[in-house]
């Protein structure tokens, strides 16, 4: 009688533990998912502000600068979307940050042009924005990549690895260069 009560109380703890790691995990990859919606809405600023300011301006005859921020911008608003549905998969948000870095290069060059006289007060308005705008995403990428961190630590450490490993939960997109 005294080893069986010991027995399913081994079960009893092992289940009790098992349960309560498991919703750890769940609750991490829930906070990870979650924290990427501020960044997600202030990557969609940079895009607002690129055709809300530049897509009116291009003229069928003007190839330059402005035409390669357009697409670098529409080529990230495609990326966006797919990140949005899936915000811890690697490869995802690898090709997210590919495009948000060709974006940041396509508004330095048009940043690099010479200006027209009459544009000069527009652009400083523009840089400005866009300056605030890189402010606030690397306050929330910094908070979502702290998110990721605890996310993919959590799913690493012994025993809680078995349960991750158990219900596939994979290790999320953690770009260590960016923190």
């Amino acid at each position: 009688m005294n080893k069986t009560v010991l027995i399913w109380s081994f079960i009893a703890v092992l289940l009790f533990w098992g349960v309560g790691a498991y919703n750890r995990l769940v609750r991490l990859r829930a906070l990870a998912i979650a924290s990427f919606v501020p960044l997600q809405l202030k990557y969609g600023l940079y895009t607002a502000l690129v055709q809300s300011h530049f897509e009116m301006q291009l003229g069928a005859n003007q190839l330059s600068a402005r035409s390669g921020l357009i697409n670098a911008a529409l080529e990230f608003e495609a990326s966006l979307k797919t990140a949005s549905t899936q915000p811890l998969d690697s490869l995802v948000m690898r090709a997210l940050e590919t495009a948000r870095q060709v974006l940041q290069s396509s508004w330095d060059k048009v940043c690099a042009e010479p200006q027209d006289l009459a544009g000069e007060q527009l652009m400083q308005t523009l840089l400005k924005q866009w300056d605030d705008i890189s402010t606030q995403v690397q306050r929330d990428k910094a908070e979502y990549l702290k998110r990721i961190q605890e996310y993919n630590q959590s799913i690493e450490q012994f025993p809680a690895k078995l349960l991750a490993w158990l219900f596939r939960f994979e290790p999320a997109f953690w770009d260590r260069e960016a923190t």
